[in-house]
């Protein structure tokens, strides 16, 4: 069997589910994981990953659910592991989870702790049996068009307001997505928490975030990078990156820059097995590095 596998979930469940990724891993490498704009849930058969990180505890878990966040993380497995990592917008998980996702915002969670969560490691158990990742792919694709249809309806606006965040790399203000929906403020800031997981402002945060992370690692300078955008200069872009990667802009690029001349490959969760060189999640963001 191959090693790992890369898949777009069925057309009926995009653009909420974003990815599914299988991977099989005999060895493992530590990876940080930055800020991202999709949960990430991890369906695992075999060894458990631990995840830790600033502002949350260490957890090992064989699946597991992270929400958005702000801060980053370093997930490493413990011995040899195979899964199927599914990335998916905050707005389609608060339906398909079928809980607040400020809930799940900052931290990982065992999606068997979830109200109806055994249903979660039932499909992790399903998915291990299969012979190859195109049966589980399809299985997938089955389980949650079935759950995301049962599941709490999410909210238009909230869709809406993130894509315009996601178009402009984060530089709408609160203000102007209120008057964009057409709801006050208060109740943006009520209903991001709900179905997003973070506030506007953090959300926005983490949008920005991946915007200069991409710019950056396809060489743009410093200076350019924080101008496009939006930070007030060179300064405060450096230190928004550090706060939310743990490293300097010029550290974390050359990091994936000499991974990328090594040959270093990685897997969708910590591994280095299925040939995705510097070990991005999810296509087109700039997500992980290998340590």
């Amino acid at each position: 069997m191959p090693a790992g596998a890369v898949a777009l979930p069925h057309p009926r469940l995009r653009p909420g589910v974003l990815r599914y990724h299988g991977y099989r891993l005999t060895a493992a490498r530590p990876r940080l994981e930055v800020p991202v704009g999709a949960v990430t849930l991890v369906l695992g058969f075999g060894a458990p990953v631990r995840v830790s990180g600033p502002g949350q505890e260490t957890t090992t878990l064989v699946s597991l659910i992270g929400g958005l966040t702000t801060l980053p993380a370093v997930g490493e497995h413990l011995g040899a592991g195979a899964g199927i990592e599914v990335l998916v917008t905050p707005w389609a998980a608060f339906r398909l989870l079928g809980v607040p996702q400020h809930a799940l915002a900052g931290r990982c969670t065992d999606p068997g702790a979830l109200p109806g969560g055994e249903r979660w490691l039932r499909l992790a158990d399903a998915l291990e049996g299969l012979p190859h990742w195109r049966a589980r792919f399809a299985l997938l694709d089955r389980a949650l068009t079935a759950w995301l249809d049962a599941g709490p309806a999410w909210s238009s606006r909230v869709e809406y307001a993130w894509r315009l965040l996601e178009r402009s790399g984060g530089r709408v203000p609160v203000r102007r997505l209120a008057r964009e929906v057409g709801w006050s403020e208060r109740q943006v800031q009520s209903r991001f928490r709900e179905q997003i997981g973070l506030t506007p402002k953090a959300a926005a945060r983490v949008v920005r975030l991946q915007r200069a992370v991409r710019l950056l690692t396809s060489g743009l300078s410093q200076a350019e990078t924080a101008a496009l955008c939006g930070f007030y200069d060179q300064a405060h872009l450096s230190g928004e990156f550090r706060a939310m990667t743990g490293r300097t802009p010029g550290a974390f690029t050359a990091a994936r820059a000499a991974v990328a001349a090594s040959g270093g490959a990685g897997s969708g969760t910590g591994g280095a097995a299925d040939g995705e060189h510097v070990s991005d999640r999810l296509g087109g963001a700039v997500t992980s590095l290998l340590l």
